[in-house]
Order: structure tokens, then C-alpha cells, then sequence
């Protein structure tokens, strides 16, 4: 078992505030959170083999570390750099010996994927035996990464990236824990805090990292108590960093200011200043999910079916983002903004569901004309629903003169095709099924 000794002040600050227990526990509240899965397992010592799945930082090997000192039993770590086989089967020899003796035994396997399919094979009858019980941990797709037979005797639980938030709560207890900088009068921006999280990308360790950097690089001064006051600036956090402070607050003004500068960019066929404005965002930590959402509309409201294409390569990018993330998806965003920047323009699908819309509202109790109306039950065919339907595929045409809006909006027409693109054709079909119509409705 890990002993909760003092850590001394030469280790780094992650390693200090490693927590100890699940209430110190940053993120993961899906898995740890009260009368979740994982704490219950935990609280109630039924620990069963099992593989952490996620990202660098997110509390895998601390999760380990506090089930072995949370439950009663024997905990060895293995490595795949340094343990061979012999070496393996040696100490699972030594497990099944202390299982016999009523001593459990928790391997923890770090960068499980590493392991190849000879040294996974070797836990696998101690694991099927119960002689121990295994914790893995990888980075990669355990369903690609680790044997079947092996994967098929654990549960898989996947840790996310920490949210923004949780990471700037994990900075601000390292000020202020005796463990991290309590000692000291630490004098940092939210707005660094803040910083700091988002270039983090949701691991801890990396954000802890940052801090201890910045700290150390402050400028210090020494008060006439003799305390230490270390001030964290600007310059010294774009130094250490190599990043200038482009964060800007997600809920406030400069969020909408930017993302209307992109959105005005695009409507204006301006591809530079359009891709500017993209990398202004994502580079101060704006969700590229956000973007993409914001990109499919613009497709639709301001190309619309002047380029058809334009909402297939938004939604491209839309899936793309979310596949991959920051910062690969970048580049997926940057064309699909050029593209829809470049495309042909057309306002014609907005214009036409606010036209629609604003009729809808005034006209909410407008009857469905009986001849449009479904007829399933003997009832609904005998009040005359759905009579006089015609069917537009009995008919040579493939449409019909049939009015389909109520009589109070008979004439009414909502869609407005420019001369834009594809949409010209769009127009001229809408003009010609729209003669056609009027023609034999006469």
C-alpha cells in the first residue's frame, strides 16, 4: 500500500498535491460522484479489475493510488519500459501466495497499451483466478490496445479531459494548500487562472505545471512579517507560457464581439479576415464545437441553396470537431469557413422561415384543410378527412394544383429565390411549378 507521508518540497507541485482521497478528487464527478459507480465500488471496498481510459492528466494513476489506500490490500505497480515477463510471472507467483493467506493484491498497470500480448497473457489466469485484482490505465482505445480475453475480465471506466472549471478550482487550492503554495501570498489573475486552464486542454497535471512555472518566475517580494509575496505579470506569464493573453470571457461582450466579426466576415466573401477571426478565437480557448455550430447555421442562413454543398461541408467540419478536438480540428473548421466564405450568397432560407413564422403566430388556430388531413380510423374518413387528396405520383406532372395552405393563406409566398449560385435554378423550377398551379387551378 502507498503510506500518506509528507512529500517534500523538492517535488514537483504535482506530485505534492496529488490527492489523497476521492473528496480532494478534481473531475470525474460521473464516476465519483456521490452514489456513482466507481465511489460505491470504492467506499464499499468491492474493487473488481478494471481499466481507466482517458487523457494525459485526468487522475488516472491517482485514481489507482487512492483505491490502494482507501481498501485493504497489497499494491504493486508495474511498468512496461522495465518489467519483463519473469519478472511478472515472479510476483504473480508472490500474489496468488498472499491470496491464499486472505491478502488481496491490486497490480496497477500505467500505459497499459504498452504491454505487449506475451506480458498481458501473463496476468491473465492470476486475474481469472482472483489472485489479484488489475487496474489499468491507457491513453488509447483499450478495445484496440489490450487483449480480449483480458479486456472481456474488466470494466472499462472512461475519465474526460477536466471542464475549464474544474481545472481553475484545482489551481486556486494549490495557492492556497500548505502542500502547494499556502505559505506564500501568491498574487495571480482569474484571468491567468483562466488562461492557464484552457491551454491546459483539461489535464491537471500540465495546469499544475504552468502555475509552478509562472510562481517561480514571479516577481518576488519579501514582506516586513518575513512572508513572501510573489507576483505573477502579464510579461512573465507570456514568456513562460509562449502564448499572449488572447483569453476572453466565454459569456461576456468580446465572446459575441468575435464571434460576429467571424460570422459578418464569412456574409462579406472575406476568407482572410474570416480565418483571422477563427484563429482569434480558438487560439484564446473558444469550444471549436461552438464555432462549428455557428458555421452550419451561416450555411444555411447566408448560402442556403445558392450552394446546397455549403451545409455538407459544415457538418463535415461539425463532425470533425468533435472527433478529433483541439487542435487537429482547426484545420477542418478553416475549410469550411473559407469555403462558405467563397460560396455563392443567399439569405433566401431565413427570410423565408421568418416570413412563414411570423404568419404561424398570428394564425396559430388556422384549421389543416380536411383534404390534407391523415384519415387512419373509419370515424376520420366519415367527417370527409383526407377526401379529394390527390396522390402528385398518380399524375403524369408528379404535382398537382391542390392547395395545400389554409384559404386565409392561400396566396401567400414565402420562399424568395435570388439569381445566386444554384439557386437559379431553384428559381426557375419555383417559377415554373408555380405557373403551372395558377394555370390549371384557373
Amino acid at each position: 500500500m502507498f503510506d500518506n507521508v509528507d512529500t517534500t518540497a523538492n517535488e514537483p507541485l504535482a506530485e505534492r498535491l496529488r490527492p489523497r482521497t476521492l473528496e480532494e478528487f478534481a473531475g470525474q464527478k460521473h464516476l465519483i460522484g456521490k452514489g456513482k459507480v466507481l465511489s460505491n465500488l470504492i467506499a464499499n471496498d468491492r474493487v473488481t479489475s478494471m481499466i481507466f481510459w482517458g487523457p494525459p492528466g485526468v487522475g488516472k494513476t491517482t485514481l489507482a493510488k487512492i483505491i490502494a489506500n482507501t481498501t485493504q490490500s497489497r499494491f504493486i505497480t508495474f511498468s512496461a519500459v522495465t518489467s519483463g515477463i519473469k519478472e511478472i510471472r515472479q510476483v504473480m507467483q508472490e500474489a496468488e501466495q498472499s491470496r491464499r493467506f486472505g491478502e488481496r493484491t491490486i497490480v496497477f498497470i500505467d500505459e497499459i497499451h504498452r504491454f505487449n500480448k506475451a506480458q498481458q497473457d501473463a496476468f491473465l489466469p492470476f486475474v481469472e483466478k482472483g489472485s489479484i485484482i488489475l487496474i489499468g490505465a491507457t491513453t488509447e482505445n483499450p478495445s484496440f490496445e489490450v487483449n480480449g480475453a483480458l479486456l472481456s475480465r474488466c470494466k472499462v471506466f472512461v475519465l474526460k479531459a477536466l471542464q475549464k472549471e474544474e481545472v481553475v478550482d484545482l489551481l486556486k487550492r494549490a495557492i492556497r494548500d500548505p502542500r502547494g503554495y499556502g505559505d506564500k501570498d501568491i498574487v495571480i489573475t482569474d484571468e491567468m487562472l483562466g488562461a492557464i486552464a484552457v491551454f491546459s486542454g483539461g489535464d491537471a497535471r500540465s495546469a499544475l505545471t504552468t502555475l509552478e512555472m509562472l510562481i517561480l518566475n514571479g516577481d518576488y517580494y519579501t514582506e516586513a512579517d518575513g512572508g513572501q509575496r510573489i507576483t505573477v505579470t502579464r510579461d512573465t506569464f507570456e514568456q513562460c507560457t509562449s502564448k499572449k493573453m488572447l483569453l476572453y470571457d466565454k459569456d461576456g461582450e468580446e465572446h459575441y464581439n468575435l464571434i460576429s466579426a467571424l460570422h459578418k466576415s464569412m456574409r462579406n466573401s472575406d476568407a482572410d479576415a474570416a480565418v483571422y477571426w477563427l484563429a482569434r478565437m480558438l487560439e484564446a480557448g473558444e469550444d471549436p464545437l461552438y464555432v462549428a455550430r455557428r458555421v452550419t447555421r451561416f450555411a444555411a442562413e447566408d448560402v442556403g441553396l445558392a450552394d446546397p454543398r455549403a451545409m455538407e461541408i459544415a457538418i463535415a467540419a461539425y463532425q470533425a470537431c468533435h472527433f478529433i478536438g483541439m487542435p487537429e480540428c482547426s484545420v477542418h473548421l478553416t475549410e469550411a469557413i473559407i469555403y462558405l466564405s467563397l460560396a455563392p450568397k443567399s439569405n433566401a432560407m431565413e427570410t423565408a422561415y421568418f416570413a412563414a413564422r411570423d404568419d404561424a403566430r398570428q394564425h396559430l388556430q388556422e384549421p389543416v384543410p380536411l383534404h390534407i388531413r391523415n384519415a387512419p380510423t373509419k370515424l376520420m374518413k366519415e367527417l370527409d378527412y383526407g377526401k379529394g387528396y390527390k396522390y402528385a405520383h398518380d399524375f403524369e406532372e408528379k404535382v398537382t394544383a391542390m392547395q395545400c395552405l389554409p384559404d386565409s393563406l392561400k396566396d401567400r409566398q414565402y420562399y424568395n429565390p435570388t439569381e445566386q449560385g444554384n439557386e437559379g435554378r431553384f428559381k426557375a423550377r419555383y417559377e415554373q411549378l408555380k405557373e403551372w398551379k395558377e394555370n390549371h387551378r384557373k
